[in-house]
């Protein structure tokens, strides 16, 4: 499995962690960005990372902003993509459980 992961400034600091774990676990990532001291839009990496699970080069994309909600609509808008909100390992489970989410 591949996960694409991406952040905007204010979800830079989950990512690490997050990017943090999957290498501790051996998980295949890359990471679009941004990086520590970058004001950034989150559009821009959002819409890196859902395209390359819209592509199939990636399995799924873990995206991280202030809120996580802009991130999940810019990605929503991509063929295939199937992006939620996760606010705790429920609902993550959940989603991929029940919604497929990608």
């Amino acid at each position: 499995m591949k996960i694409a992961t991406a952040s905007d400034h204010a979800g830079y600091e989950l990512k690490k962690g997050i990017t943090a774990y999957l290498s501790e676990k051996g998980i295949k990532y890359e990471d679009f960005g941004c990086g520590p001291d970058e004001k950034v839009d989150y559009v821009d990496y959002a819409e890196k990372a859902a395209e390359r699970v819209s592509s199939g080069e990636y399995d799924r994309a873990i995206l991280v902003c202030g809120t996580g909600l802009g991130m999940a609509i810019v990605a929503n808008k991509h063929k295939g993509i199937r992006a939620t909100l996760c606010l705790d390992d429920y609902s993550a489970e959940m989603s991929r459980r029940h919604n497929d989410s990608n």
